[in-house]
């Protein structure tokens, strides 16, 4: 499955928006993961899980992306079923998958690691490889790449 998840960054009315699609999907995509061999969800959660999904937490305590109920959010996610599966393979901090156009963020590697690859449990044994590719830049995001053997 793939998802693009809205931003709330745009003013208060669209966070809201952003809190009532995230309470809409995590019983669906927990519906599906149930009802299917295996699933993982990729795409542009908007959302930097931990600390060190961020390039600077204390001053994007605040903002839309790393707000405590996003990050919270996520945790519930990954306590019901989902592994990320980046982290996974990767606890270090200063991979990222976004990077502002502004002040040349992405050559300064100032970055918001908010693209996932979110598995079912039972597709962990099957996981090769997820790696960030930042040197792809194709936009402001970079592509990851997920590697999965299945037999």
């Amino acid at each position: 499955m793939n998802v693009y998840m809205p931003s709330g960054s745009s003013g208060e009315e669209r966070q809201q928006f952003k809190f009532k699609w995230m309470d809409d999907f995590l019983p669906y995509a927990k519906k599906i993961a149930e009802q299917s061999k295996g699933l993982i969800i990729c795409g542009d959660y908007n959302i930097c899980h931990r600390s060190i999904d961020i390039h600077n937490p204390k001053s994007n305590a605040n903002s839309s992306g790393f707000l405590p109920e996003e990050r919270a959010w996520m945790q519930t996610l990954f306590d019901n079923g989902f592994v990320d599966a980046f982290r996974h393979f990767n606890e270090e901090p200063h991979h990222y998958t976004w990077w502002s156009y502004r002040a040349g963020s992405r050559g300064k590697n100032l970055g918001w690691r908010i693209d996932y690859h979110a598995v079912t449990q039972n597709l962990v044994k099957h996981l090769q490889r997820v790696v960030i590719l930042p040197e792809a830049k194709h936009s402001d995001h970079c592509p990851v790449l997920l590697e999965i053997k299945t037999s």
